[in-house]
């Protein structure tokens, strides 16, 4: 590990619960902060800045009130902002992050160092989205404080490298915290993340199929029943490269030459469009192999935990056998 973030003693499970576009709104977010897993949602998810702050102060609250009554700390939370020239919102959004002290911003298309520093000013963290080495280098220079390794298979917009080479690659320039992000369904893939050098593990796909989670049951069934090969990764839908499910795409009429479609990215116009496109046609990542049902958030954290203590004993016996 490079550097534990300081909320570490705070979680029950390496984790962070990726914001998710449409997904993640506050019954999520809080479900994962009172389990130990980090919550997030993105800005975006709500279609104005008055919006996005009544689901700050809602989470905020939620959280007060479970250490109120449990003395336990919870996880902390966190918001995505997209740090794009077109995104319209960007400068109120992140005055209402400043306004109520939001613990973590996760930025994403861009790293920038007033941003950055404006987050620190009131103590808060800054993990940004990265799936190159370049970006990373940026990153670093506009002083995140961690960074997220979005390699191949992760659902969303996504890089296309393998988490190995993408790993070895970034440790080379970032010595601060690091999350891995792609293909994470099991406490399995969590060991697995951490063996790789990865301080938290970074999940999205895995908790579209919670009872908390905004995705309509049609979304978790598609899920449920899909394996690695009904991925596509495709710019088709947004402007930025993407995975999703196979099956959605065809029904909405994108398929064969329609897949390699691309357009320039302008979240001012498109923000609309995109959210109605992604209502209908559905992201997932390559984990959806070990997805097989849907589940509240305190039972996948239970279920995680224990996949992950055996995965961690197994590692251990691993070591003994092969010490030399």
């Amino acid at each position: 590990m490079a550097q534990k973030p300081p909320f570490y003693d705070r979680l029950r499970l390496p984790v962070v619960a990726a914001p998710m576009f449409l997904i993640s709104g506050p019954e999520l977010v809080i479900a994962c902060c009172t389990q130990g897993i980090v919550g997030t949602f993105p800005a975006l998810n709500q279609r104005t800045t008055e919006g996005f702050e009544a689901w700050v102060v809602e989470i905020k609250q939620a959280l007060a009130d479970f250490e109120a009554r449990t003395g336990k700390k919870p996880a902390p939370f966190g918001v995505n902002l997209i740090v794009h020239p077109t995104n319209p919102r960007l400068l109120a959004d992140l005055q209402v992050c400043i306004k109520h002290q939001v613990p973590l911003i996760i930025t994403s298309l861009g790293a920038v160092s007033d941003l950055v520093d404006a987050v620190h000013a009131y103590g808060g963290l800054v993990y940004h989205d990265i799936i190159k080495k370049r970006h990373a280098e940026k990153a670093a220079e506009a002083g995140v404080d961690g960074l997220i390794l979005v390699s191949a298979g992760a659902g969303g917009h996504a890089g296309n490298l393998n988490p190995l080479a993408l790993m070895a690659e970034v440790k080379q320039v970032f010595n601060k915290t690091i999350l891995l992000a792609g293909c994470i369904s099991t406490g399995i893939d969590i060991a697995a993340a951490l063996q790789m050098g990865a301080d938290l593990a970074y999940m999205g796909t895995r908790f579209i199929n919670t009872r908390e989670s905004n995705a309509p049951t049609e979304y978790q069934t598609m899920i449920e029943r899909a394996g690695a090969n009904d991925i596509v990764y495709t710019a088709a839908v947004s402007g930025v490269h993407a995975n999703f499910l196979g099956p959605s795409l065809a029904a909405a009429g994108l398929e064969g030459e329609a897949l390699k479609a691309d357009h320039k990215v302008d979240f001012g116009k498109e923000l609309d469009h995109e959210a109605k496109a992604w209502k209908t046609i559905w992201s997932a990542g390559q984990g959806v192999a070990s997805i097989d049902k849907t589940v509240s958030v305190a039972e996948l954290a239970a279920q995680l935990k224990t996949e992950l203590n055996h995965a961690l004993g197994q590692q251990v016996s691993q070591a003994e056998r092969w010490k030399v």
